[in-house]
């Protein structure tokens, strides 16, 4: 239609007919809409192997996944990968919130790959909220040398109610990553009490950050937490917060010599540095090798994997009960109505779980 101001009438006015305007569906929805190719686990096992991040990252999906067919294909995947296993440096990193974890693990990282070299994995596991079992999966973010770096590999995972589940998935993460080459491997926990305890069965040197300066230090030291750590650091050991962290660090270190001797004869250190301004990693490293050649040579290192390939196989036995017993169709009849029993009061919860294990029992004895 053309525009009445082009008529000459109007002298000295024109309005161009203008562009064509594009269509409002987006033209790469058909290319987006195209499914990844899934490799066969074969395949997979030799991208790994080779290193291809790419792959690892869609392995460890698989890992993470709650389908079961990716869970038969990603223990498929990690048995092959477990000879290649093995062969790094697992370091598990925990503390409360604020204590600068991510900013402390891309400090140490950074410094790792520089003096040691190698290549780095890091594994970190985000809270998921109680409300609508999301997660922010940020950390990422907030280690920004590491991020970009090409010798490492940051995977956050969400703990997506299930802390247990989600530890199990990052040991077998743990055996993925090593199987692609790397080295050192770093676990960043939660920092919220029970993960720390599912931590420490997975690494061999188990760090806690402490920060000083903030009110009662005796907060900090906590029974549980301190007698699983090999290394207690100080974070933010700089400006005007030099004094406060010196004291703290004497204070945990008097605390330690009342806690019984660690079964692998290895005293923790305390030791103070700053993250921000990177003073004092070079001496948490020798810290951490220190402890590696000490353990190795009195034999704790290895009886220490050993204990821990042993518990997660007891860990991963109860989870596959657990799982069992809940998907199993007769149970998932009978669950509800045993629940309404017990908020009506009819029946106690002891009574009414104890009915529910018989029953189950029972459809597990009847097929077989």
């Amino acid at each position: 239609m053309e525009h009445p101001e082009n008529s000459s009438e109007y002298a000295g006015l024109q309005v161009n007919s203008g562009v064509e305007q594009p269509s409002i569906i987006n033209p790469y929805l058909r290319r987006m809409r195209q499914r990844r190719q899934e490799l066969p686990a074969g395949e997979m096992v030799e991208g790994i192997l080779k290193g291809n991040t790419t792959i690892l990252s869609q392995a460890v999906t698989l890992v993470e996944s709650v389908n079961p067919q990716h869970q038969a294909k990603a223990q498929e995947v990690i048995a092959k990968c477990l000879p290649y296993s093995g062969k790094s440096i697992r370091v598990g990193i925990s503390g409360v919130p604020g204590a600068g974890k991510s900013t402390s693990i891309d400090a140490f990282g950074i410094h790792v790959l520089k003096e040691y070299g190698g290549r780095l994995a890091v594994l970190a596991i985000d809270p998921s909220s109680e409300r609508t079992k999301g997660s922010i999966l940020g950390d990422k973010t907030r280690m920004e040398k590491l991020a970009v770096h090409p010798d490492s590999f940051i995977r956050p995972s969400p703990t997506a109610g299930s802390l247990g589940g989600v530890a199990r998935k990052t040991r077998e993460t743990i055996i993925l990553c090593e199987a692609a080459g790397y080295d050192k491997i770093f676990v960043e926990t939660v920092g919220v009490g029970q993960s720390e305890t599912a931590c420490h069965s997975m690494v061999d040197f188990f760090l806690l950050l402490q920060v000083a300066g903030t009110g009662d230090e005796l907060q900090g030291i906590k029974r549980g937490i301190m007698e699983i750590s090999d290394g207690i650091v100080i974070n933010k050991c700089d400006g005007d917060n030099v004094d406060r962290c010196h004291m703290a660090a004497t204070n945990f270190r008097n605390a330690l010599h009342f806690f019984p001797a660690s079964e692998s004869g290895w005293m923790p250190k305390v030791l103070c540095y700053s993250g921000f301004f990177g003073t004092g990693i070079k001496e948490i490293w020798d810290m951490i090798y220190e402890y590696v050649s000490f353990t190795r040579q009195n034999g704790y290192f290895d009886y220490r994997r050993n204990e821990q390939a042993k518990y997660w196989m007891y860990e991963t036995i109860n989870e596959q009960l657990r799982l069992s017993f809940y998907n199993n169709p007769v149970i998932k009849a009978q669950l509800q109505g045993a629940e309404q029993a017990v908020l009506e009061g009819r029946q106690t919860s002891f009574v009414a779980a104890q009915n529910l294990l018989d029953r189950y029992l029972l459809e597990v004895r009847s097929q077989q």
